[in-house]
This record gives structure tokens, sequence and C-alpha cells, in this order.
């Protein structure tokens, strides 16, 4: 009971312890390939392909003028960060129903009816068939599309496997049952990982809603997955997961195959398929922390970024004794790889890369060259109809050849024809012949990219050129129309039919809708490097720093409108958010959280862009204060550990700033910051040291406040050291400064801690004098509430003393404190502190009294029943 009280009474305790390029295949029989386009033709002509293409539709507002953002880096002071105190497919056509091609002979499993396959021309043309197919982006690359078939004249005899693919004859392509062309085929449903206690986030992309081609490809992996690794050869049992290499240059479709791959195996990996870049859109290698927190969840990157453990024990542990496949895109080095290998035999890694992986035990890969000729008029059929290829097929196969069989060249050609229907292949063959060559621009990519980037981009108008250029400054390779509009100074109208326009051009594809009026695109990993080349031949360095300058400020004042948005009404933030224009609002704190936790990467990648920059310094720190005060405002609706690794991550940022730019206040705050955050995940000793840097960096910036946070931290850390000598030491010199600054509270609440202190070491005299001057100070301030608890601790601590009758006294004058504030948990307290204390004087129907009065309080009444 008096330990129960004891705990009721504390008013400041003594803290706890914190816890190489491709090739177009040239061996294809040309006849072969001469016949399959003839076959295309005629199937089209009996109506058999559909020509599809549809708009992708795209507030309009207006940006801040650009050279008051610019002039306000120099004249606006930036506010520190106060202490924390321990804190798809683009949309390029309308959808055709898939029928599946001989790729997705292995699918009927999971659903899909099998669509027919032929050798060369001479199937295709016995079979009396022809697919409309597109490859479209997936990650780095096009997507492999398909689109409706004709039924094949005469009827398949090989039966289909579920398991394996069925070859005709040696080397033969898969052979399929017929589809009816209008029958749809739902996609394969991706089950999620069975009996994980936490839902783990790094689920695959939807991927290509089409397919062509890369049937051998297919084959060649799904083989290579059930040949004897080199442990069995060994005569050992496999101690590791298989691993799986596709190669090839970015925009060759190697992501579209590693994730077409992925879910046409989930049947056999049924606790889960995920999708991780490992590189991001700067082509930096992403953090395995991060790597780890994507795949598995909060919880995951809370073990991984705050607690002693290590990622690859805690990825180890998530997949054991399961079956899942891991898709790894971008992998620029082995080193990548290695650490997030799984010990697992029954799991599955498929890595993309742009060649191979020296250092990888007993990897499998598989290159990528071009696409064939056949796939290739499949591809532009699905992109501009059917009527203008079966029209030309000489021109298509030529312009097949000059794309090199490269998905991603002919889709921008195919998108660049789209818009153009007046324009035939011949002419287009001839356009991209005279487009010259740029050694630079193809040296970061294929050749044949370059050249048909060049060609869309110099034939586009000059708001869009431009638009598309700016690009190459947004974060993380992640654009939304604010973003865009920003970065070119134009209307948020423009910059979303822009960026709906790139979308049919095969330039960008949707990375999912934040909220519907927003939706958010990502850049290929092609493209970046096109368009960091161009930048630096057609912009001036003043432009891209304006626009730098113009998207950063606009990103603050979406997280000043994300904030103010869960303030209650009347206070300064919310009345701030009603300042900035309706594009710059959200509708309610949901919708702002949602948009927070979507862009929160995007949002990381602006600040360490912001940072990095050198010349925005005062730009990037009032976006790190935005973003931390926004991160703390919904801090309480997701996982606060979870955070705290982005909050990490800023304050670093922001340390960096005052130590270029020698500003000794906020450096001392991100130091505490820090502190906190280290103290938080057990890291005594680097807390230690950053409490002590803010010391001094608060005295060389004469910031008193600072100076006393960090004495104060200092003597928690210490107490929670169970070093009671020093931690007193730091409370007493943190008493001093409060004194010096005429601070009433602070001292009031380093007396209480030193009267805890106190009290825990037995020392009772000391304890007393603390308290009572504590005491005292509450009622100076006129602090009623205050003033009952130090009263309330006095009261616990002469008891300990060995004064009841004092004790009484004293707990009476603080239940005339709580009674006069209506505070009932408090009042409680009170009740049950003077029943102990009249038991100890001998008198138990006193006690009892005091006790019945306390059932009427509804704070006090899981008290009493746990008392």
């Amino acid at each position: 009971m008096a330990k129960h009280a004891r705990n009721a009474f504390v008013g400041a305790q003594p803290p706890t312890p914190p816890g190489g390029t491709s090739r177009c295949r040239q061996g294809e029989n040309a006849d072969a390939l001469a016949s399959g386009a003839a076959a295309l033709g005629a199937a089209a002509l009996r109506g058999e392909v559909q020509d599809v293409a549809a708009p992708v539709q795209g507030e309009a507002g207006a940006d801040p003028q650009a050279a008051q953002v610019l002039a306000g880096q120099a004249s606006a002071p930036a506010e520190p960060i106060a202490p924390t105190c321990g804190v798809g497919a683009p949309a390029t056509g309308v959808r055709a129903r898939p029928v599946m091609s001989g790729c997705d002979a292995d699918s009927s499993a999971a659903g899909h009816s099998a669509g027919t396959s032929a050798e060369g021309a001479a199937g295709a043309e016995a079979e009396g068939r022809s697919a409309t197919t597109l490859t479209t982006p997936a990650g780095d690359s096009p997507q492999d599309t398909e689109a409706p078939a004709a039924p094949p004249a005469a009827p398949v005899e090989a039966p289909v496997e579920a398991a394996a693919e069925v070859e005709t004859s040696a080397g033969a392509e898969a052979a399929v049952e017929p589809q009816t062309p209008h029958e749809d085929l739902p996609e394969p449903e991706l089950p999620t990982a069975a009996g994980s206690e936490a839902r783990w986030s790094g689920v695959l992309p939807e991927g290509p809603p089409y397919f062509t081609g890369r049937r051998r490809e297919l084959r060649q992996l799904r083989g290579e997955i059930d040949r004897p690794g080199l442990d069995i050869l060994r005569g050992k049992l496999p101690r590791s997961c298989r691993v799986l290499l596709v190669a090839g240059r970015p925009g060759s479709g190697r992501t579209s195959l590693a994730v077409r791959l992925a879910q046409r195996l989930a049947e056999r990996y049924p606790d889960g398929q995920f999708f991780a870049r490992i590189t991001d859109g700067g082509g930096r290698p992403v953090p395995m922390e991060r790597i780890v927190g994507e795949l598995f969840g909060p919880s995951a990157r809370r073990q991984s970024r705050l607690m002693p453990y290590d990622p690859a024990a805690v990825l180890r542990a998530a997949v054991a004794n399961r079956r899942v496949i891991l898709v790894l895109d971008d992998v620029t080095h082995a080193n990548q790889l290695l650490p997030l290998l799984l010990d697992e035999p029954g799991c599955l890694v498929i890595a993309t890369s742009e060649g191979p992986l020296p250092g990888i035990p007993d990897i499998r890969p598989c290159t990528l060259g071009g696409l064939d000729t056949v796939a290739c008029a499949e591809l532009l059929a699905h992109t501009i109809g059917s009527t203008r290829v079966t029209c030309d097929p000489t021109a298509v196969e030529a312009l097949a050849e000059a794309c090199a069989g490269n998905p991603t060249a002919l889709r921008l050609i195919g998108g660049w024809l789209a818009v153009r229907p007046g324009t035939s292949v011949t002419d287009t063959v001839l356009v991209l012949s005279n487009v010259p060559d740029d050694t630079a621009a193809a040296a970061v990519t294929s050749p044949p990219v370059a050249r048909a980037f060049r060609l869309v981009h110099d034939t586009m108008g000059r708001l869009a050129a431009r638009l598309l250029r700016m690009l190459a400054c947004a974060p993380e390779g992640i654009v939304d129309a604010h973003i865009a509009s920003s970065l070119a100074g134009c209307a948020l109208g423009e910059a979303q039919s822009a960026l709906a326009d790139f979308v049919r051009y095969g330039l960008l594809y949707p990375d999912g809708d934040v909220v519907p009026q927003t939706p958010q695109y990502r850049l290929p990993r092609w493209l970046r490097p096109l368009l960091t080349h161009l930048v630096a031949a057609c912009e001036r360095p003043t432009e891209l720093r304006l626009a730098r300058a113009r998207m950063l400020e606009r990103t603050v004042r979406l997280l000043q409108s994300c904030r103010g948005v869960a303030e209650p009404p009347g206070s300064p933030a919310r009345a701030l958010v009603q300042e900035l224009p309706r594009a710059l609002r959200f509708p309610s704190a949901d919708v702002a959280a949602c948009w927070l936790r979507r862009r929160l990467p995007v949002l990381l990648g602006a600040a360490r862009a912001a940072a990095a920059d050198g010349e925005l310094d005062t730009l990037a720190r009032r976006l790190i204060a935005a973003l931390v005060r926004a991160l703390e405002t919904y801090g309480g609706n997701n996982d606060a550990t979870s955070e705290a690794s982005e909050l990490y991550e800023l304050h670093g940022l922001a340390l960096s700033l005052a130590e270029r730019r020698a500003l000794p206040r906020d450096k001392a705050a991100a130091l505490i910051n820090l502190a906190d955050l280290d103290a938080a995940a057990d890291r005594t000793q680097k807390a230690i040291e950053r409490y002590r840097a803010a010391l001094d960096a608060a005295r060389a910036g004469e910031d008193g406040s600072a100076a006393g946070r960090a004495l104060e931290a200092l003597g928690k850390v210490y107490l929670a050291l169970g070093d009671g000598l020093r931690a007193a030491d730091w409370y007493d010199r943190a008493l001093v400064l409060r004194q010096s600054q005429g601070d009433l509270a602070g001292q009031a609440r380093l007396h209480g801690r030193l009267g805890a202190l106190h009290t825990i070491e037995q020392q009772y005299e000391a304890a007393l004098r603390e308290w009572r001057a504590a005491a005292a100070l509450y009622r100076r301030l006129h602090d009623h509430a205050g003033h009952g608890r130090a009263l309330a601790e006095l009261s616990r601590v002469q008891e300990y003393a060995g004064y009841p009758e004092e004790a009484l006294r004293t707990v009476r004058e603080a239940l005339h404190c709580a009674r006069k504030v209506g505070d009932a948990e408090l009042e409680g307290a009170a009740l049950l502190r003077m029943a102990e204390t009249l038991e100890r004087l001998g008198d138990p129907a006193g006690a009892a009294l005091q006790r019945v009065a306390v059932q009427g309080l509804p704070a006090a009444r899981a008290q009493v029943r746990s008392a």
C-alpha cells in the first residue's frame, strides 16, 4: 500500500532507465520473321487484333514567386528545431483483356488459361493467330504487356503443366491451350506471409498486366531453380537459398521479367513474394536497415534501426522456416546482395543487375537481349494499333532492328507515333535515322534508348520539354504535380497535363495514389541519367537552383498544411493553413497522415538533397524543421519507435547544417535531439557524449535553455546508470543555472528531481529540504496541481523519515490543493496516502473512511482496486 501511494504522489519522480549493351537476336530466321509479320497482318485484317488507345486524365494552382524564394533564404531566419525531450503499368491505353502468350504456360494453376504460342512463322501461320503486346515499365523498364489474340485455327495437342513449360520440340517455344479473344483472365492472387505477426509491406508491385516474349528466358530461369546446386554436387544438403540473376541494361525489361517470374511462382512459394529496390533514384545504395524495414514493416525497422541488432539477423529471423521469394531490384555490386541472401533452402532470391555479380556463390544468371521481331511488332501494335503495323511489316522489322529490339526504345517510339496518327512507321524509321548520335548519352544507357529519347524530347513542346528536364531534380525519382509545377514554375494544371502525357510516352509510370487528386509517378531507372545529362547541357546553374528553391518552398508549405490540419481550431498552426492556397490544403487529418506516410521517403530525399546542395541551407533548415514537427504531430498514429529512425536522420542533417553554417544554438538543439534518441535506444555512452557536446555548444551560443536541458538530461542518464552521485551533481549544476536565469518552474522541477534522488538514496533529510523548496516554488507560481503533488511527495518522505503526524498534516494540505483544482486523480492519491498514514497512527476506522471516500472518485477507483 505504501509503495502504491508513493507512486501516486510522485511529482518529479526519479526517471526510469530509457528504455553489357542489349543486342537484337540476330540468329532468328529471316523468312520466319517475315512470315510472322505477315501472319500478324492477316490477323489484323480479320479483325482479331484490336487497336487500343486512351488518354490518361491528369487542380490549377499558382506557384510562389521564384525571386522571393531565393531572396528569402538570405533574409528569412530559420527557426531552430526545439529539443524533443526524448522523443503498375502506365495508362497508355484501354486495358485489353489479357490473353496469355506462350510464356504463361505454367500459370494454369493460378486460374489462368494459357494462350497458344508458335515456333517461328510456320507455327504462327498454322495456328492462324496473332497477339498484340506491349512492354511497359515495372521498376526501371517497360512492363511486358499482352493484348487480345485471335483463337487458333487448330487445337493444340500438347497439354500444359502447371509446374513446368511444355516444349513441342527441342528448342521450341511452349505450346499452350487456345483462349477466346474476349475471355477475362484474372491475375494470380499473391498470398501473404503465413503466420507472420506483423504485416509485411515490401510486397510485389502489381507487375505487367500484359506480357510478350521472354519465353526462353522464363524457361531458363525456372529450370535453374531445380537444378542441383554446389552443395548437392558436393554431397551436402543445401544450406542457402537459390539465387537467380536477371542481367541487362536499364530499359531492357529486367525488372518486368523478375516480377513476372515471381508472380508465376507464387504457389510454389506460398509464404510471400517481396520486392525491394536496393539502389535509390540517385544511384546510391539503399542502407540495409531501410531495406529490411520496407520489406517487413515497422517492427523489423524498429529492431534494425534503433536496437543493437544486426539487420541481416532480423531478415533471417523474419523468413525462418518459410518459403518466400525476394526480388531485389537494381543491384550494382555484390556487396549489396550478399547480406540479403537468405539461409533458408526453400527460399528464392531474384536479383536484377546491369552485369554479372562476381562473388555471389552459385548464382544463376540470365542475360537479356532484345525482343524478337514478332514481339516487337506486337508491342507496337498494342501502342499504335494493329492497322499501322500490318500495313508495312517491312518498316516494322526495320524499326525493330533500328531499336535493337529494346523494349524501352520501342515503347518511346510507340508513344511518339500514338500522338501522331498521320505518321507512318516508314516515316518514323527515316526520322529516327536522322537523329544524331549522342556519345555521352549513349554511355549512360543503351544507344537505341538514347536515340529514341532524344527524338521524343526534341519534338515536344517547349514547356513540356523543360518540365521533363527538370524532373531530374525530383527527390528519389518520385514526382507529383506539386513537385513538377514548382520545378518548372508553371501552373498546377499544366503540370498535371504534362505528367499524363509523359505516362503515355512511357517516360513515367504511376507509383500509386496518395489521394485521388494528387497521383504520383516514378522515373524509370534508365531515364534519370539521360535527364541529368540533358539538364547539364540545356539549363543554367542559377535556373536549377531556382527550381530547387521553388520545390523546397512548396514542400515546406505542404508540411505546414499537413501539420496544421491536425491542430485544434484556433491554434496558430491551424490559422496558417487557412492562409495557404486551396491546392495546398488537406481536407482532413486522415488524408494528411496518409500523405505524410506515403511521401516520407520523398520528403527525406528532399531533405538530404537540400542539405547536400550547400546553397539552400536556409530552406533546408526550414524543411527539416517542418518535417520533424509533422512527424511528431502524427507520431501517435503510427509506431513512434519506427519513426525515431527518420527523426534520427533528420536531426543528423540539421547538425551538419549547423556545423557548416557555424550556428551553435542549432547545433546544441540537434545534439540534444540526437542524444535523446540515443538514450531511448540504450546507446547510453553515445548519449552522454552528445549531451556534453550540446552543453559546450549551448554555452558558446549563450543558450541557457539548451544548456539547462543538457544538464538535466545528463543527470537523468547517470541516474539510469545507477550513479546517483554524478546524477545529483548534474542536477545541482542545472539548478544553479535555472536560479541564475530566474526560471522558477525549472527550479521547482529540479528540486523535485533532487528530492526523488535523495529519497532513492534514503537521504531523507536532504529529500525533505528539496521537496519543501519545490512546494514553495509551486505556491509562488500559483500552480496548485504542482503544489499538491509536491506536498504529497513531501508527506511520503516525512512518513519514511519517521514523522507520521507531520505527514498527516502535509497530506491534508495536498488534498486541499487537489480539490481546489478539481484533480480527481490527485485527490484519490491523497486520500489513499491519508488512509495509510492513519493506519500507521493506529486509526483503522479513519483509514476506512478515507478509502470509502475514494470509491466516489472515478479516477481513483482503479487505484483502489489495485491496492
